[in-house]
């Protein structure tokens, strides 16, 4: 047993699968024989019987066939008569010769019958021969013919009881093997298990020695693409390909552990590194930071608040109150400008210097100019990232409505709906070809209008990292006007917080 078995471990994978594909053939094959057989056997047994019936049958019928013929000839003589007869009576002597005179087979009442039936056969032809010859004119003609009447009534008589002694032996031999029948279907079924537990065998002994270990093989290949290398090696008893399959696969897995155990040591290093660099970066940053706080202390915003209040205040005592009122919007603007530090802001603070910025520019553009809010939400609890509206509202007047001659509209309009702020810009200035439309809003996908200043581009950028679930999207017809469109989540402020510290905006 053992040596057939490391016969198999070492036999090739080819040979395996033709050896497991001859034995499922051979089962198949074995089955269908055996069920064959056995319909073979039951069917001939009921095929005997019929057939000896069917003999039987044909003989009586024949020879009724062959009497009333012979009638009709005697009683009314035509060659066409006689040629029925005798066609009829080369029917009769062929059932007769069909007959089964096998003695064991037969037993001796039937075997009885058949040779009396055969021998008075023989005799009666003699008699019907000689009285279809004899001319009806003679003496003894009458006689003869009744005396080939009696003997064609002896033989349908033989006949009528040979085929009620083969109808009742069929019978009994039916009933002799009906028991055996009703046990075939079983016969068959309990093959039909064998053959099942054979290829049972069959189908176990080819997936223990090649499916399973392909299905460790997968399992543990799943375990590493999740980056899971604490998987345990296989082990198969299998010389052949496979054996050398696993063999292999488990030489790949060690080398991958040792090289992920390197790689994890030199990702230590490497963030060690980085981390110098990042705070490097920081510093540089900070560095920045500073100077461009020196930058913004060289204009004294004190110096400059100090000298619009003086202007302001000569307007007043010179009653030159437009002045005096534009020079304070001015000074609101500056102020907003270069004191605001927070990142996000309330709408309303935008909304201030925004009325600030427009009362300057009405002022310079006189009628040609209007100016309508339209608020549907409180303005003190919309949040909002600073310098963003009056970059929107500076592109609106000057590329818009400075540049048609009747002037406009410029419309702001702000609601809130389901944790969402919705902004839009709008103004009925000179617009956008819609070919100038598409390639603002490429460049703006292409992020190459972030580097000029606080403008769309820079707001668009700054949307993008603060709001991914934002948007901020342009719409303009030439000679129309333009539209500009923000959607800004209202953030928690621990959220807002986290990603003004994440360096977002």
């Amino acid at each position: 047993m053992n040596s057939l078995r490391n016969q198999w471990m070492k036999m090739s994978l080819y040979k395996k699968i033709a050896l497991f594909v001859a034995g499922v053939i051979a089962v198949m094959v074995l089955s269908v024989v055996f069920t064959m057989q056995v319909m073979n056997y039951s069917l001939g047994k009921f095929d005997s019987i019929l057939t000896d019936n069917s003999r039987c049958y044909n003989l009586y019928r024949a020879m009724e066939t062959e009497i009333s013929a012979f009638e009709t000839h005697m009683l009314a003589p035509a060659e066409g008569t006689k040629q029925k007869v005798m066609e009829a009576c080369v029917d009769t002597e062929f059932c007769l010769e069909q007959l089964p005179m096998e003695y064991k087979k037969i037993k001796e009442e039937r075997y009885g019958r058949t040779w009396n039936l055969i021998n008075g056969y023989a005799g009666y032809r003699e008699h019907r021969d000689a009285v279809l010859e004899m001319d009806p004119e003679k003496e003894a003609y009458v006689t003869e013919l009744y005396k080939v009447y009696e003997m064609q009534e002896m033989l349908l008589k033989y006949a009528l009881r040979l085929e009620q002694e083969t109808l009742k032996a069929g019978n009994d031999e039916y009933m002799e093997r009906a028991d055996m029948f009703r046990y075939i279907h079983w016969l068959i079924a309990a093959s039909a298990v064998v053959m099942g537990v054979v290829l049972f065998m069959l189908a176990r002994l080819f997936a223990r020695t090649l499916i399973y270990p392909l299905i460790e093989m997968a399992k543990n290949s799943r375990k590493l693409a999740e980056n899971d290398f604490a998987v345990e090696e296989l082990y198969v008893e299998n010389q052949d390909e496979l054996g050398e399959l696993v063999h292999a696969f488990n030489y790949m897995v060690r080398a991958t552990r040792n090289s992920i155990s390197l790689l994890e040591e030199k990702n230590r290093v490497e963030e060690l590194l980085h981390k110098k660099e990042v705070e490097k970066i920081d510093m540089m940053r900070r560095m920045d930071a500073a100077q461009l706080e020196l930058l913004k202390s060289q204009v004294n915003p004190h110096f400059l608040f100090n000298t619009l209040s003086m202007i302001s205040g000569m307007a007043k005592l010179e009653e030159a109150r437009v002045t005096e009122k534009m020079i304070e919007n001015l000074s609101n603007l500056f102020r907003y400008n270069l004191r605001t530090k927070a990142q996000i802001v309330p709408i309303c603070k935008e909304l201030q210097v925004i009325e600030s910025y427009m009362y300057i520019q009405q002022m310079r553009f006189e009628p040609r100019i209007q100016y309508r809010l339209i608020q549907e939400a409180d303005p003190e609890a919309v949040m909002i990232p600073a310098f963003t509206l009056q970059p929107l509202v500076e592109n609106a007047v000057i590329h818009g409505l400075s540049r048609k001659e009747e002037g406009g509209r410029l419309t702001i309009h702000i609601w809130e709906k389901q944790g969402t702020a919705w902004i839009t810009v709008a103004d009925t200035g000179r617009g956008m070809s819609r070919e100038q439309l598409e390639e603002v809003r490429k460049r703006l996908e292409a992020g190459e209008m972030a580097a000029r200043g606080i403008g769309l581009g820079n707001i668009y950028e700054r949307m993008k990292k603060l709001y991914p679930d934002g948007s901020c999207r342009i719409y303009s017809r030439e000679n129309a006007g333009t539209v500009v469109k923000l959607e800004i989540p209202q953030l928690s402020a621990d959220k807002g917080k986290e990603m003004v510290e994440k360096g977002y905006v």
